[in-house]
């Protein structure tokens, strides 16, 4: 297992979110790179450099590279199939695991290395995970995957995670199969304050009716540095516990919106400085379960947040009704 070098003494940790067109070698030669992804067909499969992760989930367009910058200069390496980027107090790591069909199992296998990671890093807390796999609703009642993975995340951990603990978190269906389950996160020093949204139940908290064993992430992410940004989970029509406006894409996309506004106002009574809407500084990437709605959901974003830099992806939310996710950072 990866062992690091003393830390220096904790710097407060920063973290900018930017989208960006320019050449993925371009990108890399910035030292303060902790990051960068890229999406759908158009995007670099693969990098020799650790810092680079494709996702091949399809996007509207020619999608920009997202790309995450630290505040001081970044080691990186690979080590026992992880890839990771470290600076400032902050570490993104990812691994993809063989998912042969059985999710379950490949849920298990990464979370326990994750958690084995977490346990011998002095990046400890996990701020942000993400999760892709294959055919995210396929299956039913208990037997759909994305129950079978929240088991298997849950075996993976090893153990209950209190409401404290819980990292915001996004789960995304590939919409044509990859053969991997593809997880990333970022971790650091020093843990943060997990947000909930009065508009809904608590994930950890939904009833038996959607699984043996309910999601275990919070709605958002207050980072303790004040430089970083509010991180925001995978967040879709659900108002309580249900999903709200069946087949009505554009009042789903707006019940989406009034979520992430709610989690910016409790994000507010402790961080009053951030601002009390999406705008500039905000970041969003957006996952449409149908390819052809991806061009309107683009579209109703312009006209309802033009000054909102956004990826738009085709990916599958977690329940089938739901037509469109968003996740994201606001700062």
């Amino acid at each position: 297992m990866f062992s690091p070098p003393e830390s220096p003494p904790f710097l407060a940790a920063a973290l900018r979110v930017q989208y960006h067109a320019a050449p993925l070698d371009a990108l890399l030669a910035d030292a303060r790179l902790l990051a960068v992804f890229g999406f759908g067909a158009t995007a670099p499969t693969t990098h020799a450099d650790p810092r680079y992760l494709h996702v091949a989930l399809p996007a509207q367009g020619h999608a920009p590279l997202e790309c995450w910058y630290a505040e001081q200069a970044v080691r990186s390496g690979r080590e026992d199939g992880i890839a990771w980027a470290e600076a400032g107090g902050l570490r993104f790591g990812a691994l993809e695991i063989a998912d042969d069909g059985d999710i379950e199992r490949a849920a298990a296998d990464g979370y326990a290395r994750l958690q084995r990671w977490l346990a011998h890093s002095d990046h400890p807390h996990p701020l942000r995970i993400w999760n892709y796999l294959d055919a995210i609703t396929a299956g039913d009642g208990d037997g759909e995957r994305y129950r079978r993975f929240c088991v298997g995340r849950a075996r993976g951990i090893g153990r209950a995670l209190a409401p404290e603990e819980l990292p915001a978190a996004t789960a995304i269906g590939q919409p044509e199969p990859t053969g991997r389950f593809q997880l990333y996160w970022l971790s650091s020093v020093r843990p943060g304050t997990p947000l909930e949204n009065p508009r809904q139940v608590q994930a950890w908290r939904y009833p038996r009716q959607y699984g043996p064993q309910p999601p275990g992430f919070a709605r958002a992410l207050l980072p303790a540095s004040t430089p970083m940004p509010l991180l925001l989970s995978g967040t879709a029509a659900v108002v309580g516990h249900a999903s709200r406006h069946a087949a009505l894409l554009d009042a789903q996309l707006e019940e989406a919106l009034a979520n992430l506004d709610a989690l910016i106002g409790i994000a507010r009574l402790r961080r009053p400085q951030l601002p009390t809407r999406l705008g500039e500084g905000s970041r969003l990437k957006v996952y449409v379960r149908d390819a052809d709605a991806l061009a309107q959901v683009d579209a109703l974003l312009q006209a309802r947040l033009p000054q909102v830099p956004r990826i738009v992806l085709h990916g599958h939310v977690c329940r089938r009704e739901l037509l469109v996710e968003i996740d994201g950072s606001h700062a």
